[in-house]
């Protein structure tokens, strides 16, 4: 008699990151800021409490440009990240 052999586990699938899943957030709010506004927004540093991001095209120079970065980036970021700390930008 003979002893069946054990089967091994699918291996896990890799989960992403939150930095990239944060990453691909970014590239879907920067299309349509892009595309509807002509700005951009992209990631320059995210440590898991902290999302720093740079704004540029139409968005330099413009007085809405804080309610973009507050109300539409973070309110977006903060619907798939709750417990991220700060959302800033910077400037070259």
């Amino acid at each position: 008699m003979t002893v069946p052999e054990e089967k091994a586990a699918p291996a896990p699938v890799d989960k992403a990151t939150d930095r990239e899943r944060m990453q691909a957030l970014l590239e879907q709010i920067n299309a349509y800021i892009e595309h509807y506004h002509g700005g951009s927004v992209e990631m320059v540093s995210f440590d898991g409490k902290v999302l720093t991001v740079r704004l540029g095209g139409a968005c330099l120079g413009c007085p809405l440009l804080p309610s973009t970065l507050h109300g539409w980036v973070e309110g977006t970021v903060r619907q798939f990240f709750p417990d991220i700390e700060m959302v800033q930008s910077v400037t070259d």
